[in-house]
């Protein structure tokens, strides 16, 4: 499978199982298009007639001669035609070009194999101090009933986590809400307990955690800089955006309350090692300007993504806001060119693209692993897939005391990847998407095999900008 598109001036060849990339001018990029389906002679007629248009004639004339005479601009464009056409006959050779799809059958293996708990993400409170109108946790509360977990339920799931992991050293936590600093020391205490289970059990805890910011003080930054990997910082962008879809229980806005918190933590982390992240809705489709306004701001790593909201919200994002959407993207990636030239660039999480291999191929196909590998506990200790899972009844899977006793479940997730969705099989972006959110699918079509389409369509449009970066800054 072969993906082309044209993205600020680049004329881009993804070969899709291959993973290979290739940078072209116009003349290979239209012979590539015609390559499998065409013979020789079709092409050459084919690309004769386009370039010995006026308009196309100066990209073809005999570059050592110059010649003027039509003719032997003909017989150039033909030899180059058939140069370029003995080049992508090697690059297919050569397993760069045209590959076939290898992999169906390896994830189906893969997927028989035994599977080991590697991530937790503690919901240490369900509960928040803000009123945020797009959460999907209902302020904290996740459809159930506003509760702080305890220090008890939260050490069994850290042992949870270490007996369900088998041969695995690095486990990952994250300290999720509602807001987590809600609880704070009980996250201290099970980050300590933590420490203490790594040398008795030969394992290596990669704590993280996501805030509002509202609770952010010296002492919690001086404890994230000590013992968090991670620190995920909420935030939607300008003051306005922000403080529309994310303000306090009494209605007022949290802009000015967590701006200065967020940059003395960035600093304190020099830059590294945290995130902004953000959400756009249907209200600022002109999402850029509240990614360069964070990076105007100071912060190096940023990640704005898009809302995912059902029809009936009224800031829900529409098929007819897509070309809106795409523009705002191609505009990102052109500015983001133009600053990393300046030297002011910034990280945008969902351009950031591993085309040296990234992880593994069957991570690639099979996504978070969600229900199998990644589970998320409530304050009570009930065991979901996920976050976007938890207080959706029909997905309880267990509890950190007696583990997951709902297997049939973590098989119905194990075997969700990219073959199992119809809408991915065949779609360029599945070894980077790897089959979009479970829960989003669920949400919007009452199956974690399907997909979710507006989700899907932007998914496409951030690789194809992350992938023209990559081009762009490495040529």
């Amino acid at each position: 499978m072969v993906h082309q598109y044209k993205n600020n001036g680049y004329n881009i060849v993804l070969d899709v199982n291959s993973g290979m990339v290739h940078v072209v001018d116009d003349l290979a990029y239209d012979i590539i298009a015609m390559y499998e389906n065409n013979n020789q002679g079709s092409i050459v007629s084919a690309m004769v007639e386009k370039y010995t248009q006026p308009q196309f004639m100066s990209l073809v004339a005999c570059k050592e001669c110059k010649k003027e005479n039509f003719t032997d601009n003909v017989e150039s464009l033909v030899s180059q035609i058939l140069e370029v056409m003995e080049d992508i006959e090697q690059l297919k050779k050569d397993g760069a070009l045209f590959t076939k799809d290898v992999y169906e059958d390896y994830i189906k293996d893969f997927k028989q194999r035994s599977t080991v708990v590697k991530a937790l993400c503690l919901h240490i409170a369900h509960d928040c101090n803000l009123a945020c109108r797009y959460c999907f946790a209902e302020e904290g509360e996740y459809k159930g009933h506003r509760e702080l977990m305890s220090y008890e339920v939260g050490k069994q799931a850290l042992d949870f986590l270490i007996a369900s992991s088998g041969n695995r050293r690095n486990l990952e936590v994250d300290f999720f809400g509602g807001e987590p600093l809600m609880n704070f020391q009980v996250v201290k205490d099970l980050v300590k307990y933590g420490r203490e289970q790594e040398v008795l059990h030969n394992k290596k805890f990669r704590f993280t955690l996501t805030t509002n910011g509202v609770l952010l003080d010296d002492e919690v930054m001086e404890f994230a800089n000590l013992e968090m990997s991670n620190v995920v910082l909420s935030i939607d962008g300008r003051k306005e955006v922000n403080d529309k879809m994310r303000p306090s229980r009494n209605g007022k806005g949290s802009y000015e309350l967590i701006l200065p918190k967020f940059q003395k933590l960035a600093e304190s982390r020099n830059q590294n090692n945290y995130y902004v992240r953000g959400t756009f809705t249907h209200n600022n489709l002109d999402f850029s300007e509240d990614v360069l306004h964070l990076a105007d701001l100071g912060f190096k790593q940023i990640s704005v993504e898009p809302v995912v909201a059902l029809p009936e919200d009224s800031y829900a994002l529409t098929e007819e806001d897509l070309p809106i959407l795409f523009d705002e993207y191609d505009k990102l990636a052109k500015l983001m060119l133009e600053r990393k030239i300046a030297g002011e660039d910034f990280n945008f999480f969902h351009f950031m693209i591993d085309m040296t291999g990234g992880p593994c191929v069957a991570k690639r196909l099979s996504g978070c692993g969600s229900g199998t590998e990644y589970l998320a506990v409530t304050p009570w200790g009930d065991l979901y897939p996920c976050h976007q899972f938890v207080g959706i009844e029909e997905f309880l899977m267990g509890n950190v005391f007696d583990g997951v006793t709902k297997t049939e479940m973590r098989e119905e997730f194990k075997m969700c990847n990219v073959y199992s969705k119809e809408k991915c099989k065949n779609c360029f972006a599945k070894f980077y998407c790897s089959g979009g959110c479970a829960a989003n699918s669920f949400k919007f079509h009452n199956d974690i095999n399907d997909a979710y389409d507006i989700g899907c369509e932007l998914q496409k449009k951030r690789v194809e900008c992350a992938i023209m970066l990559k081009a762009a800054t490495e040529e």
